[in-house]
Protein backbone atom coordinates (compact mmCIF):
# COMPACT_ATOMS: atom_id res chain seq x y z
CA UNK A 1 0.00 0.00 0.00
CA UNK A 2 1.18 3.56 -0.61
CA UNK A 3 1.27 5.67 2.37
CA UNK A 4 3.35 8.61 0.49
CA UNK A 5 1.32 11.92 1.21
CA UNK A 6 2.77 14.21 -1.69
CA UNK A 7 3.56 17.89 -0.58
CA UNK A 8 4.71 20.80 -2.88
CA UNK A 9 7.94 22.51 -1.74
CA UNK A 10 6.16 24.99 -0.67
CA UNK A 11 3.31 23.14 1.50
CA UNK A 12 6.34 21.05 3.43
CA UNK A 13 7.77 24.39 4.44
CA UNK A 14 4.41 25.14 5.86
CA UNK A 15 4.18 22.23 7.87
CA UNK A 16 7.86 22.20 9.02
CA UNK A 17 6.93 26.01 9.98
CA UNK A 18 3.43 24.91 12.35
CA UNK A 19 5.16 21.80 13.68
CA UNK A 20 8.49 23.92 15.14
CA UNK A 21 5.52 26.60 16.11
CA UNK A 22 4.02 23.73 18.43
CA UNK A 23 6.89 22.49 19.84
CA UNK A 24 8.28 25.29 20.72
CA UNK A 25 5.96 27.85 21.62
CA UNK A 26 2.48 26.43 22.17
CA UNK A 27 3.57 22.31 24.12
CA UNK A 28 5.59 25.19 27.08
CA UNK A 29 2.52 27.44 26.89
CA UNK A 30 0.13 24.33 27.45
CA UNK A 31 2.75 22.93 30.00
CA UNK A 32 2.49 26.48 31.83
CA UNK A 33 -1.32 26.21 31.85
CA UNK A 34 -1.60 23.30 33.56
CA UNK A 35 1.09 23.69 36.00
CA UNK A 36 -0.61 27.27 36.53
CA UNK A 37 -3.99 25.23 36.93
CA UNK A 38 -2.74 22.93 39.21
CA UNK A 39 -1.75 25.59 41.46
CA UNK A 40 -5.20 26.77 42.28
CA UNK A 41 -6.09 23.00 44.14
CA UNK A 42 -8.91 20.77 43.67
CA UNK A 43 -8.16 18.89 40.49
CA UNK A 44 -11.74 17.87 40.39
CA UNK A 45 -14.23 20.88 39.74
CA UNK A 46 -10.89 22.87 38.11
CA UNK A 47 -12.54 24.24 34.20
CA UNK A 48 -8.70 25.93 33.87
CA UNK A 49 -7.07 22.30 34.45
CA UNK A 50 -9.54 20.44 32.18
CA UNK A 51 -9.63 22.88 29.47
CA UNK A 52 -5.43 22.76 29.68
CA UNK A 53 -5.72 19.32 29.23
CA UNK A 54 -7.79 19.42 26.27
CA UNK A 55 -5.54 21.63 24.88
CA UNK A 56 -2.64 19.52 25.64
CA UNK A 57 -4.23 16.67 24.48
CA UNK A 58 -4.64 18.42 20.80
CA UNK A 59 -1.15 20.18 20.24
CA UNK A 60 0.39 16.72 21.26
CA UNK A 61 -1.99 14.94 18.63
CA UNK A 62 -1.71 17.70 15.47
CA UNK A 63 2.40 17.22 16.50
CA UNK A 64 2.12 13.85 16.22
CA UNK A 65 0.30 14.06 12.63
CA UNK A 66 2.40 16.49 11.47
CA UNK A 67 5.41 14.50 12.05
CA UNK A 68 3.72 11.95 10.42
CA UNK A 69 2.66 13.34 7.18
CA UNK A 70 6.45 14.80 6.52
CA UNK A 71 8.05 11.62 7.40
CA UNK A 72 5.55 10.09 4.81
CA UNK A 73 6.08 13.38 2.81
CA UNK A 74 6.74 12.87 -1.34
CA UNK A 75 7.93 16.53 -1.83
CA UNK A 76 7.78 17.79 -5.28
CA UNK A 77 9.30 21.13 -6.19
CA UNK A 78 7.44 22.13 -9.45
CA UNK A 79 10.46 23.80 -10.83
CA UNK A 80 11.86 20.36 -11.11
CA UNK A 81 9.15 18.79 -13.35
CA UNK A 82 9.15 17.56 -16.79
CA UNK A 83 6.07 16.45 -18.02
CA UNK A 84 6.07 17.30 -20.82
CA UNK A 85 2.46 19.90 -21.11
CA UNK A 86 0.77 17.39 -19.15
CA UNK A 87 -1.59 18.48 -15.93
CA UNK A 88 0.46 17.07 -12.66
CA UNK A 89 0.39 17.00 -9.29
CA UNK A 90 2.10 20.69 -8.32
CA UNK A 91 1.54 22.27 -12.03
CA UNK A 92 -0.02 25.66 -12.40
CA UNK A 93 -2.84 25.29 -14.93
CA UNK A 94 -4.58 28.49 -16.96
CA UNK A 95 -7.92 27.44 -17.65
CA UNK A 96 -11.11 29.34 -19.38
CA UNK A 97 -14.87 28.35 -18.35
CA UNK A 98 -16.10 28.28 -21.59
CA UNK A 99 -19.89 29.02 -20.42
CA UNK A 100 -18.88 32.39 -19.25
CA UNK A 101 -15.11 32.90 -20.77
CA UNK A 102 -13.99 33.37 -17.30
CA UNK A 103 -10.34 32.89 -16.91
CA UNK A 104 -9.03 31.31 -13.40
CA UNK A 105 -5.51 29.73 -12.91
CA UNK A 106 -5.53 26.96 -10.05
CA UNK A 107 -2.43 25.33 -8.74
CA UNK A 108 -2.72 21.35 -7.74
CA UNK A 109 -1.48 20.63 -4.36
CA UNK A 110 -1.65 18.38 -1.66
CA UNK A 111 -4.72 18.27 0.73
CA UNK A 112 -3.33 20.06 3.69
CA UNK A 113 -2.06 22.87 1.89
CA UNK A 114 -5.10 23.20 -0.36
CA UNK A 115 -6.46 26.69 -0.16
CA UNK A 116 -9.28 28.30 -2.72
CA UNK A 117 -8.39 32.05 -1.82
CA UNK A 118 -5.02 31.16 -2.64
CA UNK A 119 -5.90 29.64 -6.12
CA UNK A 120 -4.36 26.23 -4.69
CA UNK A 121 -7.08 23.21 -5.52
CA UNK A 122 -6.70 19.69 -3.96
CA UNK A 123 -5.30 16.81 -5.35
CA UNK A 124 -8.42 15.09 -4.66
CA UNK A 125 -10.80 18.13 -5.94
CA UNK A 126 -13.24 17.10 -8.85
CA UNK A 127 -11.59 19.62 -10.99
CA UNK A 128 -7.88 18.57 -10.09
CA UNK A 129 -8.90 14.99 -10.74
CA UNK A 130 -10.65 16.52 -14.45
CA UNK A 131 -7.28 17.95 -15.30
CA UNK A 132 -4.86 15.28 -14.20
CA UNK A 133 -3.26 13.94 -17.15
CA UNK A 134 -4.69 16.32 -19.68
CA UNK A 135 -2.87 19.12 -21.99
CA UNK A 136 -3.20 22.82 -23.16
CA UNK A 137 -6.05 22.97 -25.59
CA UNK A 138 -7.82 19.81 -24.10
CA UNK A 139 -11.45 20.72 -22.57
CA UNK A 140 -12.58 18.86 -19.43
CA UNK A 141 -16.00 18.96 -17.77
CA UNK A 142 -16.14 19.10 -13.95
CA UNK A 143 -18.96 17.97 -11.94
CA UNK A 144 -19.32 21.31 -9.61
CA UNK A 145 -22.00 21.45 -6.89
CA UNK A 146 -23.78 23.43 -9.28
CA UNK A 147 -23.32 21.39 -12.18
CA UNK A 148 -21.51 20.47 -14.64
CA UNK A 149 -18.93 23.27 -16.46
CA UNK A 150 -16.50 23.12 -18.87
CA UNK A 151 -13.12 24.63 -19.26
CA UNK A 152 -10.91 24.66 -21.39
CA UNK A 153 -7.18 24.24 -20.34
CA UNK A 154 -4.87 27.30 -21.97
CA UNK A 155 -1.91 26.70 -20.27
CA UNK A 156 0.24 24.31 -18.14
CA UNK A 157 3.20 25.46 -16.11
CA UNK A 158 5.65 24.22 -13.80
CA UNK A 159 6.40 27.29 -11.10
Amino acid sequence: MNNTVPLTKYGAELLKEELHQLKTKERRSVIDAIAEARSHGDLSENAEYDAAKERQAFVEGRIAELESKLSAAQIIDPATLDAEGRVVFASTVDLEDLDNGQKVTYQIVGLDEADLKLNKVSVTSPIARALIGKYAGDVVEVQAPSGPREYEILEVRYV
